[in-house]
């Protein structure tokens, strides 16, 4: 009886990937499912998605509890944009978010860390102080912290901003939100909100299909020019002379 209730167990696993075994009974992937639960996620985001978003947490060491992920694999026409207080274990915030006009029509399917490419940048990036845009209004910087696949954010002004071109009405005219470029824009009455709960410290995360990521390696990625980057998101004085600058923006 015994070695039968064994095998009972043991069966829903046999055919699992090693690796999949592993995580099954690792006390981190129960700890990460239980904060997903009590978030009540489980219609929002898969639990991959916010698997991989809790191990940039844990790299990156946010100085905030909020978090933002935007799921490139739902297209323009859902709602990818969502905030989530890791602390409070609450969804805060869930809209619509544009990706580049070279990254897709209604689906987001390419990513460039290129100057001028007009692509969306897949990563993990942490979110600056607000700023005016002269082109868009109320902003918020961000960082791009991965070399090779968004360390050029800076450099191409990408920025969360609002926009008339990601709204339900535009959505029910063209099937579809607008394109920026490059910049994931919300609409524009969420942005009073949206740097309320991201600016100084969050931690932004955008999800793309498997191995997209690696595609949007810059071909010019020449060590010298990458920049630093820190693991912890500190923001040192010369982060805040450029957040504090009014630079036109994409």
């Amino acid at each position: 009886m015994q070695i039968l209730l064994i095998w009972f167990l043991y069966l829903p696993f046999t055919g699992l990937s090693p690796e999949a075994k592993e995580n099954r009974f690792s006390p981190a992937a129960d700890s990460t499912f239980v904060l997903y639960e009590s978030c009540k996620l489980r219609d929002v985001i898969s639990f991959s998605v916010f698997q991989k978003t809790m191990e940039g947490i844990k790299t990156y060491k946010p100085q905030k509890s909020i978090v933002t992920i935007i799921d490139f694999t739902l297209p323009s026409s859902q709602k990818r944009f969502f905030v989530i207080d890791l602390q409070a274990k609450k969804l805060l915030l869930s809209t619509w978010v544009a990706h580049g006009k070279k990254s897709g029509i209604e689906m987001a399917l390419s990513f460039s860390n290129k100057l001028k490419s007009n692509q969306s940048s897949p990563g993990f990036y942490k979110v600056g102080l607000p700023l005016q845009s002269p082109k868009h209004g109320l902003a918020l910087e961000l960082f791009g912290l991965e070399k090779g696949i968004n360390h050029n954010a800076q450099k191409r002004e990408i920025i969360i901003h609002g926009a008339k071109y990601v709204s339900e009405d535009f959505i029910k005219q063209y099937g579809r939100c607008g394109r920026s470029f490059g910049c994931p824009a919300l609409p524009i009455e969420v942005m009073p909100k949206a740097v309320q709960l991201l600016s100084n410290g969050s931690l932004l995360y955008i999800h793309v299909f498997k191995n997209a990521d690696k595609k949007a390696q810059n071909v010019d990625n020449n060590p010298l020019n990458l920049a630093s980057q820190n693991s912890e998101m500190a923001f040192p004085f010369f982060d805040f002379l450029y957040h504090s600058a009014f630079l036109p923006h994409i």
